[in-house]
């Protein structure tokens, strides 16, 4: 069972003259502090609450040796260190703000995305492209609240850092536009979303390459906007390139597996954000197969085997067998169809593990 948040008022005799303490989450004057470390301060219990689910918890004591300077330990600790510290919880705050934002929880994201800018701007100063991350990161949050003109805000600031680095990398400049593409869906200019998005793609390909799985998330949001412009043989060529991208990663990946596949360390494949952000992108593409008019069962084995194949490697196996049987029924109308051995050779083993508990599983627990 986790900790709860746990705070105490602030004694003002009991702070240094001058030493004002500001919330965490919105700069106003604070009253309380957490009682854990006490070195972050809120406006209220109800902010302080929000930033313990956000980002606290995973942070509290790590924000001790960082925040509670006192000149002996100024005098201990280099800068440099001081400054490794705070990289390392720049990273922290990245990775729980993504989690949260794959799993749609937007508002727990923000308190962890907001840290991850501050930190951003001590280590690296104001208006520099390491803060792209962040805002990048703050932008999706906001996007999910729809609050668009924040987005648009932070968005903007992302993009001066960009301008003002002209050897910034290929990863940002992808990361960038792919933003701005989601931005500008939401706000229902599409000729300019598919704009951002062809930046996106170029960039990504330039960086990863045309077969990369980075570069067909880029195809698959330029999809989602043909959808909206009801040009539907694009949609299918495009779907199909994001298909067939990711058949082969996740074959290769099962292929990679298979010796040692009694005790799957399912964590190594993909974090959790990135599994749930490929499982729902594969799921629209199979609906979208499922109710096209010109139905066709290459292309609905193909996507259901990606995630059989992806709830597999998750360890998923309820999940990889639905999956595979859609599979398998859809390559049996086509006579001597290619994916029908895999797709049943991937179902006889999750039949086979489906029955034995492997260390680790919630069944080997009890």
């Amino acid at each position: 069972m986790e900790a709860e948040s746990q705070g105490s008022a602030i004694i003002p005799f009991a702070l240094p003259k001058g030493a004002e303490k500001f919330c965490e989450l919105c700069q106003r004057e604070a009253r309380l502090q957490c009682s854990k470390c006490r070195v972050t301060f809120y406006c209220a219990a109800e902010h302080q609450q929000a930033d313990w689910v956000g980002i606290h918890k995973r942070i509290c004591q790590l924000l001790v040796p960082i925040r509670a300077l006192t000149l002996r330990s100024l005098q201990q600790t280099s800068h440099t260190e001081t400054q490794i510290k705070k990289a390392e919880l720049i990273e922290i705050c990245r990775l729980v703000a993504q989690s949260k934002l794959s799993e749609g929880k937007h508002q727990e994201a923000l308190p962890a995305a907001q840290l991850c800018l501050r930190c951003s701007i001590d280590v690296h100063g104001p208006n520099t492209v390491q803060l792209v991350p962040a805002y990048l990161l703050l932008a999706e949050a906001n996007m999910g609240l729809g609050n668009l003109d924040l987005v648009a805000d932070f968005l903007s600031q992302a993009e001066w850092a960009v301008l003002k680095s002209p050897k910034c990398g290929l990863t940002i400049h992808h990361q960038l536009h792919r933003s701005l593409g989601r931005l500008h869906v939401a706000t229902g200019d599409l000729e300019t979303a598919l704009h951002n998005f062809a930046n996106d793609i170029y960039f990504a390909t330039e960086e990863y390459g045309l077969d990369s799985t980075v570069t067909s998330r880029g195809y698959f949001l330029m999809a989602d906007v043909f959808t909206k412009q009801g040009k539907m043989p694009t949609v299918r060529s495009l779907y199909s390139e994001v298909a067939r991208i990711w058949h082969c990663h996740l074959t290769r990946l099962l292929e990679t597996r298979k010796e040692s596949i009694q005790n799957p360390p399912v964590d190594s494949f993909y974090d959790k954000a990135e599994r749930v952000e490929v499982d729902e992108m594969l799921r629209t593409m199979l609906e979208f197969e499922q109710k096209d008019t010109r139905k066709d069962p290459a292309r609905i084995a193909v996507v259901a085997h990606c995630l059989a194949m992806l709830s597999f490697l998750g360890g998923d196996f309820l999940k990889a067998q639905g999956f595979g049987s859609t599979a398998l029924q859809a390559s049996q109308l086509i006579p001597d169809h290619d994916l029908t051995e895999p797709i049943q050779a991937l179902l006889q083993l999750v039949k086979i593990l489906h029955t034995v508990p492997h260390p680790g599983s919630a069944e080997s627990q009890y």
